[in-house]
């Protein structure tokens, strides 16, 4: 992380002494936009969780503290955005400082979420170089074509997150007729000790694509992920407003030779190799009574079966039990080394579907926005949904309640989950 920000601003001040020596023309449009921009919110949030005693994550996370039935975190956070623009050059950063109060004490981490140069030297080309958010893909709560980006939280999926030091350039160009727009976009992505390193296997240069094209009114991308650091991925999106309150989306994603690990009930830890299709298909519906439908159905062929999330839970409950009768709490140290690949993703199997219901000012309530959320994993008929209150009735203040429950059986995502239910509160102002 520290290396990344780095990076980006040697990048920034050694560009920056180069504009120095160029001479620009006088133009009054320059005098009157203004170059610096900055943005952003502070924010607090508290969170009120009640665990389920009776999960095996509980098991896994909590078997040598004492019982608990809540938990209480307070969190601090405070997101800057700026960007300053001189002529065909602009500067973008945003940081993201996040201050915590949970169970375990006080911490603190500060977040170079992007911090990036672009060039425009004309209207069809630019440059970038740098930590960005490159944000491929249609869906909403999840994308799968995102080849360069971070996952997003379904559950929160407009939250602002980490981008990767890359170079990339973007050629646009627009025309008559049916094909009305194409733009290519290629993208180096640098995978090393101290920079995207979490990315992948480290010591390798990555190469990625995406071409553009607005055809018959429908936006259509077409992308690729290339190098050492991942299995070579390949992936297509679109989206089109069939109506002007009815919109469309879909993404296809394909890997070549993926390695999934997982472990039985006994501890034996096994590897498969395959190719993997993974595809998404969504909605989004506007009634004439400001009603907003989203909704999708999303196949992760990287995700893991009902029957092999049964045999993790099922060794994390064998060993809770070694632990408690004779202390030893190695198979629950091995579950847990084993969390911390794939098993610690958000949804780990393999079929979800979302749907988010969310109604503008009802019965004339101004800047009041109540919603319903819901994830409903097709493989084992778990779930978990949550009602939604948001206020923005005063200036550059959005009020924010939050709740979601879990429901599922024993073995099940959503039924082994840390916690039954939690409650948020979100006071965030926008500067």
């Amino acid at each position: 992380m520290r290396s990344s920000a780095i990076l980006a601003i040697l990048l920034t001040l050694s560009y920056g002494m180069a504009l120095g020596e160029e001479e620009y023309s006088f133009d009054l449009s320059e005098i009157e936009e203004k170059p610096l921009d900055v943005g952003g919110y502070l924010e607090f949030r508290p969170v009120l969780t009640e665990l389920d005693e009776n999960s095996a994550l509980y098991k896994l996370k909590s078997y040598d503290r004492g019982r608990e039935n809540t938990r209480e975190e307070y969190n601090f956070t405070a997101l800057f955005d700026g960007s300053y623009k001189k002529g065909a050059t602009e500067f973008h950063a945003i940081v993201n400082t996040d201050l915590t109060k949970s169970y375990l004490g006080w911490s603190e981490k500060t977040t170079l979420y992007e911090g990036y140069m672009s060039l425009r030297p004309s209207s069809t080309f630019s440059f970038d170089i740098g930590k960005k958010t490159l944000k491929w893909g249609k869906g909403y709560a999840w994308n799968p074509a995102a080849f360069l980006d971070r996952p997003k939280d379904p559950e929160d999926p407009e939250l602002a997150r980490e981008g990767f030091v890359v170079i990339s350039a973007d050629y646009i160009k627009s025309f008559d007729g049916p094909l009305r727009t194409f733009s290519f976009t290629p993208v180096l992505m640098p995978v090393y000790d101290h920079i995207n390193d979490d990315f992948g296997r480290i010591n390798s240069l990555n190469f990625a694509g995406k071409i553009y094209l607005l055809l018959y009114d429908t936006d259509i991308d077409f992308m690729f992920l290339a190098g050492q650091s991942k299995a070579n991925r390949y992936g297509m999106d679109f989206s089109r407003n069939v109506t002007s309150n009815f919109e469309i989306h879909g993404e296809l994603a394909f890997i070549d030779g993926h390695e999934r690990r997982f472990i039985d009930n006994n501890g034996t830890v096994f590897s498969k190799e395959y190719d993997a299709t993974s595809y998404l298909l969504g909605l989004r519906y506007l009634t004439k009574s400001d009603t907003t439908y989203i909704f999708e159905y999303f196949h992760d062929a990287t995700g893991y079966a009902a029957s092999e999330m049964e045999d993790y839970f099922s060794f994390i409950g064998t060993g809770y039990d070694t632990y408690l009768a004779s202390g030893d709490d190695s198979l629950l140290k091995k579950a847990s080394n084993a969390a911390g690949g794939s098993y610690n993703r958000k949804n780990l199997m393999r079929d979800y579907l979302y749907l988010r219901v969310s109604q503008k000012e009802p019965f004339d309530i101004l800047y009041f926005t109540p919603s319903l959320t819901g994830i409903y994993n097709i493989n084992d008929k778990s779930f978990s949904f949550g009602p939604e209150f948001s206020y923005t009735g005063i200036k550059d203040l959005e009020l924010r309640l939050k709740t979601t429950f879990l429901v599922g059986d024993s073995y099940t995502e959503f039924g082994e989950k840390l916690n039954n239910s939690r409650i948020e509160f979100r006071a965030r102002y926008y500067f």
